[in-house]
């Protein structure tokens, strides 16, 4: 098999997506011959707690927006990406992306090639996307979207456009859902509850956790029985800290995310959520 070389970059790029130490990182890259993800679940093998990737790194920099219809019916989330902040925090740059982000709404579309294509003032996005690169002089480009359709959908964004959060609810609860929303952008859950829990992230995890155990000195010799539980307190644990409904309610501690959904309606349910956030 042959051997990958291994960056400074490369490196770099692990410690920042994980905030491990400059050694651990080379030395999970080393045994996992590169492979960044294997190098992910090697440092969270050998017991580091470790930022979690959950896919919204691609954008370094830009404008996120999140908006509905005036019926709340449909929800969008979008990131007009750039190369620098300087280019993301011009007025004229955000403006830009607002004004797809309208188009977008007004057009109700449903993906980036629908949005590529529609007109604002007689001249295709697309288009206008290519002009303004051209004038700007660094790449920028509609590299994420994220589309909600439900009976209420609450849209957020946070932190001066670097993030957007839709929620998709049941039934129309504007207070929750933007409460619901702001969890989302704090806490970044992976699914709404345990069920709806991919079945790959369930695997990985428990893969995780049962290398955890097994490394662990002080299991050595325990019945496959108790480390089978003891996994399974630690999945549910992953789950309690990682499913919206399950999380504690960041405004208040003391209950979970669906307790305090159900004090405000308790035949309110989310139905599904995006959050799109620059790396």
């Amino acid at each position: 098999m042959s051997t990958v070389t291994i960056t400074a970059a490369d490196i770099n790029k692990l410690r920042q997506t994980t905030g491990a130490g400059m050694m651990d990182c080379r030395k999970a890259l080393t045994e996992t011959n590169g492979d960044f993800e294997a190098a992910i679940d090697w440092l969270r093998k050998k017991g580091q707690k470790v930022a979690a990737l959950r896919g919204d790194r691609d954008a370094k920099e830009g404008v996120v927006l999140a908006a509905t219809t005036a019926d709340h019916k449909t929800g969008i989330a979008l990131c007009l990406s750039s190369e620098t902040d300087f280019v993301s925090k011009n007025a004229d740059f955000v403006a830009f992306a607002q004004s797809i982000m309208n188009a977008a709404i007004e057009n109700n579309v449903k993906s980036v090639d629908e949005l590529n294509g529609v007109s604002i003032n007689g001249a295709k996005v697309a288009d206008l996307v290519n002009d303004k690169l051209a004038s700007i002089g660094e790449k920028i480009g509609i590299s994420k979207f994220a589309r909600i359709d439900a009976d209420y959908v609450a849209s957020y964004i946070h932190g001066a456009n670097r993030m957007g959060v839709l929620v998709g609810l049941n039934q129309a609860v504007p207070e929750a859902g933007k409460d619901l929303a702001m969890q989302i952008a704090a806490m970044n859950p992976v699914a709404v509850d345990s069920s709806s829990v991919p079945a790959d992230v369930i695997e990985r995890e428990k893969a995780i956790v049962m290398d955890q155990i097994k490394n662990d000195p002080k299991m050595a010799g325990k019945p496959e029985e108790m480390l089978n539980k003891i996994a399974d307190g630690k999945l549910n644990a992953f789950f309690k800290e990682n499913t919206l409904l399950a999380q504690a309610f960041v405004k208040d501690a003391g209950k979970s995310v669906g307790d305090y959904l159900k004090s405000v309606n308790a035949d309110a349910k989310v139905i599904s959520f995006k959050r799109v956030a620059l790396g």
